[in-house]
């Protein structure tokens, strides 16, 4: 009878265990795919030199030429002299469409301040549309000991008005005395005809100091929206 018993605790043992594998693999294949998404999204994750080439030159990318640009970063701060290989990479992304590209781009040459042909390029992305980038095209033309961004340090310790880019609907997505980061969608413009809605986010790391429009109400291009307060570390950023 004993022996009986023993076999069929064996037989439901196998039968069980593909069940028990599954349960004991699906938390690993969790964890795994989160290791590897992490790890590819991770800008600490160093590149090969065949990585930087390839994504500086194509942006179809754009996290991936932005990890490039931060990995080219550190080297040029540790003094790699291999690093000037891909200046002129750089001084091309300062003339990208993107305007998180042309940013990161200012940071970038802000960390040789011996290049001449940097600091010709930070010498007219002071003067670009987008904030962001010419605050940091700005904060590294200081670093070259020169005033040419010295009005763009100035507006970066005042409250900045954002500004509707289109016309439509306004939603916002902030309310007043929200503290917001860079990047941050204060909010959406939807443009009449069904048309794609388009986000409007601060550039700047901050407080909604003023909603300046009516939520749900009609936007014109260049009306105001919203006035941002510079966050204490906008206002202390070396």
């Amino acid at each position: 009878m004993r022996r009986v018993n023993s076999d069929l605790q064996a037989s439901r043992f196998d039968r069980a265990s593909p069940r028990n594998t599954l349960i004991f693999m699906v938390p690993v294949l969790v964890v795994l795919i989160t290791f590897l998404f992490w790890y590819q999204t991770w800008f600490g994750r160093p590149l090969s030199d065949r990585e930087m080439g390839q994504y500086l030159a194509d942006t179809s990318v754009p996290h991936k030429t932005q990890h490039a640009l931060a990995q080219l970063s550190g080297r040029i701060a540790r003094g790699d002299a291999t690093a000037e290989h891909w200046y002129p990479e750089v001084i091309a992304l300062a003339q990208n469409k993107e305007p998180q590209l042309r940013s990161m781009a200012a940071w970038v040459m802000g960390q040789d301040n011996h290049s001449e042909a940097f600091h010709q390029s930070l010498r007219k992305l002071v003067g670009d549309p987008a904030p962001l980038v010419r605050w940091n095209a700005a904060l590294a033309l200081a670093r070259f000991g020169d005033a040419a961004g010295e009005p763009q340090l100035r507006a970066m310790l005042e409250p900045f008005t954002l500004t509707a880019p289109q016309a439509g609907t306004l939603e916002f997505r902030v309310k007043e005395q929200d503290t917001v980061q860079s990047g941050t969608v204060v909010a959406r413009v939807r443009p009449a005809g069904g048309a794609a809605p388009v986000d409007v986010a601060s550039p700047m790391a901050g407080q909604v100091a003023r909603l300046a429009a009516k939520d749900g109400g009609p936007i014109a291009p260049a009306d105001a929206i919203a006035v941002i307060e510079p966050a204490e570390a906008q206002v202390l950023r070396p």
